[in-house]
C-alpha cells in the first residue's frame, strides 16, 4: 500500500472573472522510503496541489479528490481538528524562502519548541533537549548558543536548516519540500540536498521534492512527475525520464538544458507547444 495515494485531485479557486481551475485531476502515488519529484515551471501547480493535501489552502479553494489517502487514513475524512494533528506529527512540509516562514519576532528554540509542543507530550526539559538534538542533526554549528538567535541573525542556508529542523521534529513519515535550495548559492544547495537525502534514508521516510531545476530531480530522486498548467503530463522513474522522453513538455524540459543545447539559442516551452494538451 502507498505511503500517499491522490486520485483525481481537482482544486479551483473563485475569482471575480469565475472559478479558475489550478489543479486538473492529477493523481499520484508516493512509497515510504521513495523520493518523488515533482516538476514543472513556476504556474504549473506543483505547489497548490501539495497544500491542498496539507489542508493549507485558502477558503477560496475548492479542492476535490476521488481519493487523498495517507497511510490507510481517508484525509477527506478527518475534521479540520484532526487533520491538523495529523499535519506537522506525520506529514511536514519544508516551505519556500525560509527566512520568510521564520517568525521573526521570535527566537529559534521557542519556534523549534512551539511545533514539538503542539504535536508530541514531551515535558519542557525533553522538548529543549530535543531542540538542540535537532539543530544538530541539521548540521548548524554552535547549535547550543543558536538556539537563542533571531531569523535576521542567521545566514539564508542557516534559517533553511532550521526550517528542515522544525519539519523533522515529529519525526514524519512524509516530508514535502518544496523548492527547498531556492535563494540559496550552489555550495549551499548541495549541502541542503544532500541533507535531504540523508534524513531520508536515515529514518525511511517518503520524501516529495518540489522544484523546477531538473539537475536536482537528476541528483535526488526515484521517481519523476511532470506537471504542465495543473496537469500531469508523464511519470516515470528517473532514469528512464532523462533517457527517453515520452511527452514533449518533458522533451522541451529537458532540451532546454544548457548541456543539451544544440544552437545558437535553448530552445523554448513554444516550441514544444504543438505537441501540448
Amino acid at each position: 500500500m502507498a505511503l500517499l495515494q491522490i486520485d483525481n485531485l481537482v482544486v479551483e479557486f473563485a475569482t471575480a472573472s469565475g472559478p479558475f481551475r489550478a489543479i486538473n485531476g492529477v493523481s499520484y502515488r508516493v512509497n515510504s522510503g521513495e523520493v518523488m519529484a515533482i516538476v514543472g515551471e513556476s504556474g504549473s501547480g506543483k505547489s497548490v496541489a501539495m497544500l491542498a493535501i496539507m489542508g493549507l489552502l485558502p477558503n477560496t479553494a475548492t479542492v476535490t479528490a476521488d481519493n487523498i489517502m495517507f497511510d490507510g487514513q481517508d484525509l477527506q475524512a478527518l475534521s479540520p481538528k484532526q487533520r491538523r494533528t495529523l499535519v506537522g506529527r506525520e506529514i511536514a512540509m519544508i516551505f519556500q524562502e525560509p527566512i520568510a516562514s521564520l517568525n521573526p519576532c521570535f527566537n529559534i528554540e521557542f519556534q523549534l519548541n512551539e511545533a514539538l509542543t503542539a504535536h508530541t507530550d514531551l515535558p519542557r526539559k525533553a522538548r529543549k533537549d530535543r531542540c538542540l538534538e535537532l539543530l544538530n542533526d541539521v548540521g548548524i554549528p554552535e547549535a547550543k548558543s543558536r538556539l537563542k538567535s533571531y531569523p535576521h541573525q542567521l545566514s539564508g542556508g542557516q534559517c533553511q536548516r532550521v526550517m528542515i529542523a522544525m519539519a523533522i521534529a515529529c519525526s514524519p513519515k512524509l516530508l514535502i519540500a518544496d523548492e527547498p535550495t531556492t535563494a540559496l548559492d550552489v555550495t549551499i544547495q548541495k549541502q541542503i540536498l544532500e541533507l535531504l537525502l540523508n534524513l531520508q534514508q536515515q529514518t525511511g521516510m517518503g520524501l516529495i521534492m518540489i522544484t523546477h531545476d531538473m539537475g536536482v530531480v537528476a541528483s535526488t530522486a526515484d521517481r519523476v512527475v511532470v506537471q504542465y498548467k495543473g496537469n500531469l503530463m508523464e511519470e516515470a522513474p528517473v532514469l528512464e525520464l532523462f533517457e527517453s522522453p515520452q511527452n514533449p513538455y518533458t522533451k522541451a524540459l529537458l532540451s532546454a538544458l544548457p548541456e543539451n543545447a544544440t544552437g545558437d539559442r535553448l530552445p523554448t516551452v513554444a516550441d514544444f507547444a504543438g505537441g501540448l494538451s
